[in-house]
């Protein structure tokens, strides 16, 4: 028997009225549908203003609903917000640290608002700190951790009740390139080491990329697609590839062969230089080569590219993420 999933939510809305007497109605979150599995690392895109930030405050009891039904670790999120609340880790974009305590405290103290006692919040808070390579920091000053060490502590904050889901709200903004690798190492041991989910927001398309399991994209208040970051990219318009031949008669030809491939879209000519989509680049391009050399044309160049979820992010909501 297939496990409930950990968050559903069915038309899930929410609408805020325009500032002014006469301020209308505005659809931040028009009624979206979604799912999230037991054990997954989700990924959640949207460029500014799509509804994203929306959406997570309200799955994360911050934000009440307008609309529509959702349940959240086994808790109705309308009825049982305080259910919710116990159930969830949340790590905020902004952190929760306080540069001149100690870490070990504020592990402490932050376990004490779940009613966990000191001595078990002590055990956990070292277990999780070992965990995520943070073993040495318990009597250290939080402001004396690098921008990596405390990203990792506010997420030893955010499991240390125990949570089976963990919202993570950009949770690498700031970092270095080497920060968040070693970050991303640690995101990827929640679900396999100790079984969390993961529901992640991000600006960054290699993180959500290797990162998530499945991805989610929000655009004007609406999921306008999901799936593993493969099924995405393979919606955009296939592998990329680019042909130069020695003459752009040469080129005209091969773009009369290549025009005959199945699964490739109309390819395009530039003087010497042919470009076409094919579904799957691995077994069209053979095929095309083994044509042209029966036609005696030969490609002196031949580059192909998978697509991006920058390209299909573009692709469908008009904009690059970072916008």
């Amino acid at each position: 028997m297939d496990e409930l999933p950990i968050i559903e939510a069915r038309g899930l809305k929410r609408t805020f009225k325009a500032r002014g007497a006469k301020g209308k109605l505005i659809e931040a979150v028009r009624g979206i549908d979604l799912t999230v599995r037991p054990g997954e690392i989700v990924g959640f895109l949207g460029p500014n203003g799509a509804g994203k930030t929306t959406t997570l405050k309200m799955l994360c009891t911050l934000l009440e609903p307008t609309g529509g039904t959702a349940t959240v670790a086994g808790c109705d999120l309308r009825s049982d917000a305080v259910g919710v609340r116990r159930r969830i880790g949340y790590v905020s974009q902004a952190g929760s640290t306080s540069p001149e305590a100690r870490a070990g405290e504020e592990i402490i103290s932050h376990a004490q608002f779940y009613g966990i006692d000191r001595t078990t919040a002590r055990t956990r808070g070292q277990n999780l700190l070992a965990a995520l390579d943070l073993a040495d920091v318990w009597d250290r000053p939080c402001g004396s951790l690098s921008g990596g060490q405390r990203r990792r502590l506010d997420i030893v904050m955010g499991l240390i009740h125990q949570p089976k889901l963990v919202f993570l709200d950009e949770p690498s903004t700031g970092l270095d390139p080497q920060s968040r690798a070693n970050l991303w190492t640690h995101i990827r041991k929640l679900r396999d080491d100790f079984g969390t989910t993961v529901f992640l927001t991000t600006h960054y398309m290699d993180e959500a990329d290797n990162l998530s399991d499945r991805i989610l994209i929000i655009d004007n208040g609406a999921i306008v697609a999901e799936g593993t970051p493969a099924e995405l990219k393979q919606r955009v318009s296939g592998d990329a590839i680019t042909l130069t031949l020695r003459t752009a008669a040469d080129a005209e030809a091969a773009k009369a062969i290549a025009a005959g491939l199945p699964g490739a879209d109309m390819p395009i000519v530039d003087g010497n230089i042919v470009r076409l989509h094919a579904t799957e680049a691995s077994t069209a391009l053979p095929a095309l080569l083994s044509e042209l050399v029966k036609a005696g044309i030969e490609a002196i160049g031949i580059e192909t590219k998978r697509p991006t979820l920058d390209d299909v992010f573009l692709t469908l909501t008009g904009r690059s993420l970072r916008d």
